[in-house]
C-alpha cells in the first residue's frame, strides 16, 4: 500500500504543473476514481481541509490521504511522493536554465504551458462545482447553503 501511495502521488507531483489547483483533477483521478481511497463527498471535504490548513493544497492532500489510507507511514510515503518530482525537476531546470538561459526555446516552452495550466484548473473547478451543487445528499445540501452564502 505504501508503494502504491508513493507512486500515485509521485505521478500527481510529476504531472501537475501550475500548483495545487491545477493538481485537483489529477488528485481526484488517482484518489477517487482509480484507487477508491475516498468517495466523491470525502474528496470535496479533502479539498476544503487542504485549503484551510497552511501549505500547498497538493501536499496537504497527499498527507491527508496517506494518513487516511495507511496511517503515519502512508502520510510520509504520499508526501515524499508528492514532493520528490518537484525537487528533481526544479533542480534539473535550474541547472539547464542557468546553462542555456539565452536560448529562445525556453520562453516558447513556458508560453505553451500557460494555457494548459488554465485548462487543468478550469476542469477541476467545474468538476468540484458539479459535485457540490448537484450531488443530492443531506450533508451536501447543507454545505450548499454555506457555499451559496459565500457567493454574496
Amino acid at each position: 500500500m505504501l508503494i502504491k501511495l508513493f507512486i500515485s502521488f509521485f505521478k500527481i507531483g510529476l504531472f501537475s504543473f501550475g500548483g495545487g489547483y491545477a493538481a485537483l483533477a489529477l488528485i481526484q483521478q488517482e484518489v477517487v476514481v482509480e484507487n477508491s481511497w475516498l468517495a466523491v463527498g470525502e474528496f470535496n471535504d479533502l479539498i476544503t481541509i487542504s485549503q484551510m490548513t497552511p501549505g500547498p493544497i497538493a501536499l496537504n492532500s497527499a498527507t491527508f490521504v496517506g494518513q487516511r489510507v495507511a496511517g503515519f507511514p502512508g502520510s510520509l510515503a504520499a508526501t515524499i511522493g508528492c514532493i520528490l518530482p518537484s525537487a528533481i525537476i526544479v533542480g534539473a531546470l535550474s541547472y539547464f536554465y542557468k546553462k542555456y538561459k539565452d536560448i529562445d526555446i525556453m520562453a516558447d516552452v513556458l508560453k505553451f504551458l500557460r494555457p494548459a495550466i488554465v485548462v487543468m484548473i478550469l476542469i477541476a473547478g467545474l468538476d468540484i462545482l458539479k459535485t457540490s451543487l448537484f450531488d443530492i445528499n443531506p450533508v451536501a445540501f447543507e454545505n450548499l447553503n454555506v457555499k451559496m452564502l459565500g457567493l454574496f
